[in-house]
Protein backbone atom coordinates (compact mmCIF):
# COMPACT_ATOMS: atom_id res chain seq x y z
CA UNK A 1 0.00 0.00 0.00
CA UNK A 2 1.43 3.36 -1.03
CA UNK A 3 1.91 6.09 1.54
CA UNK A 4 -0.12 9.27 1.13
CA UNK A 5 0.92 12.66 2.48
CA UNK A 6 -1.94 15.14 2.92
CA UNK A 7 -0.85 18.75 3.35
CA UNK A 8 -3.49 21.24 4.48
CA UNK A 9 -6.32 19.90 6.60
CA UNK A 10 -9.32 22.05 5.78
CA UNK A 11 -12.61 20.27 5.11
CA UNK A 12 -11.30 18.81 1.84
CA UNK A 13 -7.89 17.67 3.08
CA UNK A 14 -9.17 16.42 6.45
CA UNK A 15 -11.82 14.21 4.87
CA UNK A 16 -9.46 12.79 2.25
CA UNK A 17 -6.94 11.89 4.97
CA UNK A 18 -9.65 10.35 7.14
CA UNK A 19 -11.19 8.28 4.31
CA UNK A 20 -7.82 7.00 3.08
CA UNK A 21 -6.77 6.01 6.60
CA UNK A 22 -10.06 4.18 7.19
CA UNK A 23 -9.43 2.24 3.98
CA UNK A 24 -6.03 1.00 5.07
CA UNK A 25 -3.66 3.62 3.65
CA UNK A 26 -0.64 4.86 5.54
CA UNK A 27 -1.40 8.57 5.90
CA UNK A 28 0.89 11.41 6.99
CA UNK A 29 -1.21 14.50 7.76
CA UNK A 30 0.45 17.94 7.87
CA UNK A 31 -1.02 21.29 8.95
CA UNK A 32 0.07 24.45 10.77
CA UNK A 33 -2.88 24.34 13.19
CA UNK A 34 -2.34 22.53 16.49
CA UNK A 35 -6.11 22.13 16.91
CA UNK A 36 -6.51 20.46 13.51
CA UNK A 37 -3.51 18.19 14.11
CA UNK A 38 -5.03 17.03 17.40
CA UNK A 39 -8.30 16.20 15.60
CA UNK A 40 -6.61 14.22 12.81
CA UNK A 41 -4.39 12.10 15.08
CA UNK A 42 -6.95 9.30 15.34
CA UNK A 43 -7.38 9.25 11.56
CA UNK A 44 -3.76 9.21 10.40
CA UNK A 45 -0.60 7.17 10.74
CA UNK A 46 1.35 10.29 11.65
CA UNK A 47 0.16 13.86 12.26
CA UNK A 48 2.71 16.66 11.94
CA UNK A 49 2.27 20.31 12.89
CA UNK A 50 4.49 22.19 10.43
CA UNK A 51 4.69 24.86 7.76
CA UNK A 52 4.91 22.63 4.71
CA UNK A 53 6.20 25.44 2.50
CA UNK A 54 9.53 25.07 4.32
CA UNK A 55 11.52 22.69 2.10
CA UNK A 56 13.92 21.69 4.90
CA UNK A 57 10.97 20.63 7.06
CA UNK A 58 9.56 18.57 4.19
CA UNK A 59 12.86 16.73 3.87
CA UNK A 60 13.00 16.19 7.65
CA UNK A 61 9.50 14.67 7.60
CA UNK A 62 10.89 12.09 5.19
CA UNK A 63 8.65 12.43 2.14
CA UNK A 64 9.83 9.97 -0.52
CA UNK A 65 9.59 10.14 -4.36
CA UNK A 66 7.10 7.25 -4.43
CA UNK A 67 4.74 8.87 -1.90
CA UNK A 68 1.50 10.37 -3.18
CA UNK A 69 1.25 13.97 -1.98
CA UNK A 70 -2.09 15.79 -1.83
CA UNK A 71 -1.89 19.56 -1.40
CA UNK A 72 -5.01 21.33 -0.11
CA UNK A 73 -4.33 24.97 0.73
CA UNK A 74 -7.65 26.43 -0.32
CA UNK A 75 -7.16 29.73 -2.15
CA UNK A 76 -3.62 30.40 -0.93
CA UNK A 77 -2.03 30.48 -4.38
CA UNK A 78 1.43 31.42 -3.14
CA UNK A 79 1.62 28.57 -0.61
CA UNK A 80 0.32 25.84 -2.90
CA UNK A 81 2.55 26.99 -5.77
CA UNK A 82 5.66 27.10 -3.58
CA UNK A 83 4.94 23.71 -2.05
CA UNK A 84 4.28 22.16 -5.45
CA UNK A 85 7.59 23.54 -6.70
CA UNK A 86 9.42 22.08 -3.66
CA UNK A 87 7.79 18.68 -4.20
CA UNK A 88 8.78 18.71 -7.86
CA UNK A 89 12.39 19.47 -6.89
CA UNK A 90 12.22 16.54 -4.44
CA UNK A 91 11.28 14.29 -7.40
CA UNK A 92 7.84 13.37 -6.02
CA UNK A 93 6.21 11.38 -8.81
CA UNK A 94 2.56 12.08 -8.02
CA UNK A 95 1.50 15.52 -6.79
CA UNK A 96 -2.25 16.15 -6.52
CA UNK A 97 -3.21 19.75 -5.81
CA UNK A 98 -6.53 21.40 -5.02
CA UNK A 99 -7.09 24.66 -6.92
CA UNK A 100 -9.83 27.30 -6.68
CA UNK A 101 -9.99 28.09 -10.41
CA UNK A 102 -8.65 27.36 -13.91
CA UNK A 103 -5.99 30.11 -13.75
CA UNK A 104 -4.55 28.62 -10.58
CA UNK A 105 -4.73 25.16 -12.16
CA UNK A 106 -2.57 26.25 -15.12
CA UNK A 107 0.04 27.76 -12.81
CA UNK A 108 0.21 24.61 -10.67
CA UNK A 109 0.62 22.41 -13.74
CA UNK A 110 3.47 24.63 -14.94
CA UNK A 111 5.40 24.24 -11.66
CA UNK A 112 4.98 20.47 -11.43
CA UNK A 113 1.54 19.30 -10.28
CA UNK A 114 0.68 15.98 -11.92
CA UNK A 115 -3.04 16.34 -11.16
CA UNK A 116 -5.05 19.46 -10.30
CA UNK A 117 -8.63 19.30 -9.10
CA UNK A 118 -11.20 22.06 -8.70
CA UNK A 119 -13.74 20.51 -6.28
CA UNK A 120 -16.31 23.31 -6.48
CA UNK A 121 -16.42 23.20 -10.29
CA UNK A 122 -16.59 19.39 -10.35
CA UNK A 123 -19.38 19.31 -7.75
CA UNK A 124 -21.32 22.03 -9.59
CA UNK A 125 -21.08 20.00 -12.79
CA UNK A 126 -22.23 16.88 -10.96
CA UNK A 127 -25.24 18.65 -9.42
CA UNK A 128 -26.17 20.14 -12.80
CA UNK A 129 -25.96 16.75 -14.49
CA UNK A 130 -28.22 15.33 -11.79
CA UNK A 131 -30.84 17.96 -12.60
CA UNK A 132 -30.48 17.50 -16.37
CA UNK A 133 -30.72 13.69 -16.13
CA UNK A 134 -32.34 12.77 -12.77
CA UNK A 135 -31.89 9.04 -13.29
CA UNK A 136 -28.11 9.35 -13.80
CA UNK A 137 -26.84 8.63 -10.30
CA UNK A 138 -23.10 9.01 -10.82
CA UNK A 139 -20.67 9.40 -13.66
CA UNK A 140 -16.98 8.98 -14.42
CA UNK A 141 -15.53 10.70 -17.50
CA UNK A 142 -13.11 8.35 -19.29
CA UNK A 143 -12.23 10.61 -22.22
CA UNK A 144 -13.33 13.83 -23.85
CA UNK A 145 -16.18 12.01 -25.57
CA UNK A 146 -17.06 9.03 -23.40
CA UNK A 147 -18.22 8.57 -19.82
CA UNK A 148 -19.25 5.72 -17.53
CA UNK A 149 -22.48 6.32 -15.62
CA UNK A 150 -24.69 4.62 -13.06
CA UNK A 151 -28.26 4.95 -14.32
CA UNK A 152 -31.52 4.11 -12.58
CA UNK A 153 -33.65 2.39 -15.24
CA UNK A 154 -36.80 4.29 -16.21
CA UNK A 155 -40.13 2.52 -15.76
CA UNK A 156 -40.23 1.63 -19.46
CA UNK A 157 -37.12 -0.56 -18.99
CA UNK A 158 -38.53 -2.73 -16.18
CA UNK A 159 -39.38 -6.32 -17.04
CA UNK A 160 -37.50 -6.14 -20.33
CA UNK A 161 -34.29 -7.90 -21.31
CA UNK A 162 -31.08 -6.23 -22.42
CA UNK A 163 -31.87 -7.47 -25.93
CA UNK A 164 -35.38 -5.95 -25.81
CA UNK A 165 -34.00 -2.52 -24.91
CA UNK A 166 -31.65 -2.37 -27.92
CA UNK A 167 -29.53 0.22 -26.10
CA UNK A 168 -26.65 -0.01 -28.56
CA UNK A 169 -28.89 0.58 -31.57
CA UNK A 170 -31.32 3.08 -30.01
CA UNK A 171 -29.01 5.04 -27.70
CA UNK A 172 -25.46 4.11 -28.85
CA UNK A 173 -24.52 3.05 -25.32
CA UNK A 174 -23.22 -0.21 -23.84
CA UNK A 175 -24.34 -1.83 -20.58
CA UNK A 176 -21.06 -2.96 -19.03
CA UNK A 177 -22.49 -4.10 -15.68
CA UNK A 178 -25.65 -4.21 -13.56
CA UNK A 179 -25.71 -3.68 -9.79
CA UNK A 180 -28.55 -4.96 -7.61
CA UNK A 181 -29.01 -2.39 -4.82
CA UNK A 182 -30.68 -4.94 -2.53
CA UNK A 183 -27.93 -7.57 -2.62
CA UNK A 184 -25.14 -5.20 -3.79
CA UNK A 185 -24.11 -7.90 -6.26
CA UNK A 186 -22.68 -6.85 -9.61
CA UNK A 187 -23.29 -8.70 -12.87
CA UNK A 188 -20.45 -7.86 -15.26
CA UNK A 189 -21.26 -7.74 -18.99
CA UNK A 190 -24.85 -8.99 -18.52
CA UNK A 191 -26.27 -11.49 -21.00
CA UNK A 192 -28.76 -10.38 -23.64
CA UNK A 193 -31.55 -12.27 -21.81
CA UNK A 194 -30.93 -10.47 -18.47
CA UNK A 195 -34.28 -9.04 -17.28
CA UNK A 196 -34.19 -5.54 -15.73
CA UNK A 197 -35.94 -5.14 -12.36
CA UNK A 198 -36.61 -2.08 -10.20
CA UNK A 199 -33.72 -2.82 -7.81
CA UNK A 200 -31.16 -2.80 -10.63
CA UNK A 201 -28.75 0.02 -11.44
CA UNK A 202 -27.34 0.02 -14.97
CA UNK A 203 -23.65 0.83 -15.37
CA UNK A 204 -23.34 2.10 -18.91
CA UNK A 205 -20.66 3.59 -21.15
CA UNK A 206 -21.23 6.01 -23.99
CA UNK A 207 -21.34 9.65 -24.98
CA UNK A 208 -22.82 11.89 -22.31
CA UNK A 209 -25.37 13.30 -24.77
CA UNK A 210 -26.60 9.78 -25.59
CA UNK A 211 -26.82 8.71 -21.95
CA UNK A 212 -28.95 11.78 -21.19
CA UNK A 213 -31.57 10.45 -23.59
CA UNK A 214 -32.44 7.68 -21.11
CA UNK A 215 -35.25 9.43 -19.23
Amino acid sequence: MKRVVVVGLGIFGFNIAKDLFKNGFEVIAIDKSKEVINRIRDFSTKAVMADATDKELLEMIGIQPDDIVIVSFGEDLAASTLLTLHLKEMNIKRIIVKAPNEDHKRILEKVGATEVIIPEAEMASKVAKGLISPNVLDYLPVSEDFTICEVAPPASFLGKTIADLRLRGSYHIEVIAIRDVLSDKIQLVPRADFVIKDSDILIVMGKESDIQKIQ
